[in-house]
């Protein structure tokens, strides 16, 4: 690779973690070229991506963006998966492919530009996903609106049930 095109791929690689929420490093030794297409297939359906990189390009643009604690994990085959919307998706993918497949490990990862090990990463995996939080979210919030909405009802239900008593008794009154 000449001198420029690394230059470049440092580029391009410094600007995916500044723009990434979520970011998982792999080892994909033992993952065929098949089942690597499975894995970008399924983080592609998630707004995700896969690559294989070079350890010494993406240490110097994780070094030059002051993530230094990513250093660690660059031994060896290394792929990344990156997302840029929500932080658990590349760790929810990757963690269901390896469940499935039993062919990728772990190196570590970033969440919100925080460094990660593996075990942090399998943490981020087993968290709900950005609309199963809001939907939780919203259902907190709902329950105890229609809970309000059922308990002014019953209030005006009881405010009617005595006007019309009031009604009646003064209709009865004048007859």
């Amino acid at each position: 690779m000449a001198r420029e095109e690394k230059v470049r791929a440092v580029e391009e690689l410094k600007e995916k973690l500044r723009r990434a929420r979520g970011v998982v490093l792999t080892d994909f030794r033992g993952l065929s070229v098949p089942d690597m297409e499975i894995l970008r297939a399924n983080l592609r359906k998630e707004g995700a991506e896969y690559r294989v990189v070079k350890n010494s390009l993406l240490g110097i643009a994780a070094s030059e963006l002051g993530l230094d604690g990513l250093g660690q994990f660059l031994q060896g085959p290394t792929g990344i998966a990156v997302a840029y919307d929500d932080p658990t998706v590349p760790a929810r993918v990757v963690h269901e492919f390896i469940r499935q497949y039993r062919k990728l490990e772990v190196k570590g990862g970033l969440a919100e530009g925080r460094v990660l090990d593996s075990a942090g990463v399998r943490a981020l995996a087993e968290l709900p996903g950005r609309d199963q939080l809001l939907a939780k979210v919203v259902g907190g919030v709902q329950g105890p609106l229609y809970g309000l909405v059922g308990v002014l009802g019953g209030l005006m239900r009881k405010l009617v049930y005595a006007l019309d008593q009031v009604r009646q008794k003064h209709a009865g009154a004048q007859g």
